[in-house]
């Protein structure tokens, strides 16, 4: 059984997100502070598939504990719980790396679909790389993607990455030197179903630029196609 995390001080919302999670099949811990998140993810040892975190609550806020569960983890998904007020947290917890957002209120269907499509990418990452892969690994310029151990390295150091800036590298490599739309970006990472607007995309493409580019204000690798979307130009050095 899956498992989520939810972390929510509105006593009310929490027991409406739980209730709704356990029958939609999923094992739930609730708490309700920032402290309580932290201790129960160390005390699962992170065995979590999914952690909901609102973003203000009293103590540590979402964003602080979003922060330390990163550290700990890069598969595990994480999806913010915010007002509308809070566009800019919104910004941060996607450049810590949060996976996604929702802005309250929210339609208990659209949570649902948010999680079942991290579970469905962090199940991907679980899953044992298929036998028929045709190569295990692809160079682009300094850059080398091993599709085993789904990791980037860059002039032989692996990248500190997320599992969903592995998915966006990965996708770009498959695809260099062709205009990727953002649509397409969106589609393939989050699925088709994704609720949210394609904004998301281009905050991930950001801190994808802070962890590769020399300069991540004069990017060479991930261009912007104005209008349009990204390519990958790799072969750069």
């Amino acid at each position: 059984m899956k498992r989520v995390l939810v972390c929510e001080d509105e006593d009310s919302i929490r027991e409406f997100v739980v209730l709704n999670l356990k029958r939609s099949g999923y094992e739930v811990v609730d708490v309700c502070c920032g402290e309580d998140a932290v201790k129960a993810f160390d005390d699962a040892d992170g065995n979590f598939e999914v952690v909901l975190l609102d973003i203000m609550m009293p103590g540590i806020d979402g964003i602080a504990v979003c922060k330390k569960l990163r550290e700990r983890s890069s598969e595990v998904g994480i999806i913010m719980l915010s007002a509308k007020s809070q566009e800019m947290d919104k910004v941060s917890s996607l450049m810590i790396g949060a996976d996604d957002y929702i802005t309250k209120p929210f339609s208990i269907s659209e949570l649902i679909a948010r999680v079942d499509a991290i579970c469905r990418r962090v199940g991907k990452v679980s899953a044992k790389p298929e036998p028929s892969e045709e190569v295990s690994s692809v160079q682009s310029g300094p850059f080398t993607i091993n599709f085993k151990s789904r990791t980037v390295s860059k002039n032989g150091t692996v990248l500190d990455l997320t599992q969903v800036e592995y998915q966006i590298i990965e996708y770009f490599i498959r695809n260099q030197n062709t205009a990727l739309d953002r649509t397409s970006i969106l589609n393939h990472i989050w699925g088709e179903s994704y609720y949210g607007d394609d904004k998301i995309v281009d905050v991930n493409i950001r801190r994808i630029r802070m962890k590769i580019e020399d300069d991540a204000s004069n990017p060479k690798y991930i261009l912007t196609i104005w209008g349009y979307g990204y390519k990958w130009s790799g072969a750069k050095d």
